[in-house]
């Protein structure tokens, strides 16, 4: 039956997505696999953040797309995600919540949170940011470079982070809040109890709430991996990640061609691809979000 219903809900998202041309034909493939798998090993309280990272930023990467376009141009990728993104984006929020499935234990919920929170903030920053109207600063220098440099930031963009970060502890405090919880998902008391200790076997005994399901902890969650995960998508963006000059309008783009003529390469590595930074820096918020849930107690 869950199955059924991930099935079905991931293909009414990911087709609306792709008439939209948010995703491309592989994208939508991609998205209709991953919200099915989350739903059916996870809770509606995980597929259902998922869904709000996806739905917010699409929106975002639609808003005054115009005003956007030129800088999108030097992007490796567009806002039209295709399966590479949608792996990128949502691949290591699947694997923690198999893990889940496998061993239940908050500490794959805190991760997915910080994870989730990542890929977030990290669009916010992009989307939100690139309508800024004063330079973005090198993250490594702290000089002025061109709207679209990767690491460039600025302080709407700061600003677009932690909102990112915040939307998706919100998020996931309603959902869990509204379904059948997300700390101990499908598993039944027994389970959960064995492995999250005497804690929360009180806790689920009393019909408590987990620490993890509640506002302050999953907004702290949220904001430590967006943060986390953003800044750490723009130091290895700006440090590592393949770069090229397009060899007709002298512009620094992340994309191997540029103005119908291949690009010239400029610096960091060649599988150091957009999304492969991206993956990097949601680990980064994964951790994060983790590390605050350990610092504070609710582990």
């Amino acid at each position: 039956m869950d199955v059924g219903i991930g099935l079905l809900g991931s293909v009414l998202v990911a087709g609306a997505a792709y008439s939209k041309r948010s995703l491309t034909v592989s994208g939508a493939a991609a998205a209709v696999v991953l919200g099915t798998l989350m739903y059916s090993l996870g809770s509606a309280a995980w597929y259902g953040t998922l869904i709000a990272f996806f739905v917010a930023s699409t929106l975002l990467s639609k808003y005054k797309h115009k005003r956007k376009a030129a800088i999108e141009s030097g992007y490796a990728k567009s806002g039209n995600r295709d399966a590479g993104q949608v792996a990128a984006n949502g691949g290591l929020g699947l694997l923690l919540c198999i893990g889940s499935a496998i061993a239940p234990h908050p500490a794959w919920w805190a991760a997915f949170v910080g994870v989730m929170a990542a890929v977030t903030a990290d669009t916010w920053a992009t989307e939100i940011g690139g309508l800024s109207r004063t330079a973005p600063r090198s993250i490594l220098t702290g000089r002025k470079v061109a709207p679209g440099t990767s690491g460039g930031v600025t302080a709407l963009g700061l600003l677009a982070t932690c909102a990112g970060g915040l939307f998706i502890g919100a998020a996931a405090w309603l959902l869990a809040r509204l379904g059948s919880g997300a700390v101990t998902g499908a598993a039944d008391a027994a389970s959960a109890a064995a492995a999250s200790g005497r804690q929360a076997a009180t806790m689920l005994t009393a019909g408590a709430q987990h620490p993890l399901e509640t506002l302050l902890p999953l907004l702290a969650a949220g904001l430590a991996g967006g943060l986390a995960g953003s800044l750490s998508d723009s130091l290895i963006g700006a440090k590592w990640q393949a770069m090229y000059r397009c060899a007709v309008c002298g512009r620094d783009i992340e994309r191997g061609s540029h103005c119908g003529s291949p690009a010239v390469p400029l610096r960091g590595f060649a599988w150091m691809t957009n999304d492969a930074v991206n993956v990097i820096g949601s680990l980064f918020g994964g951790a994060a979000a983790l590390a605050a849930a350990l610092l504070a107690g609710w582990l």
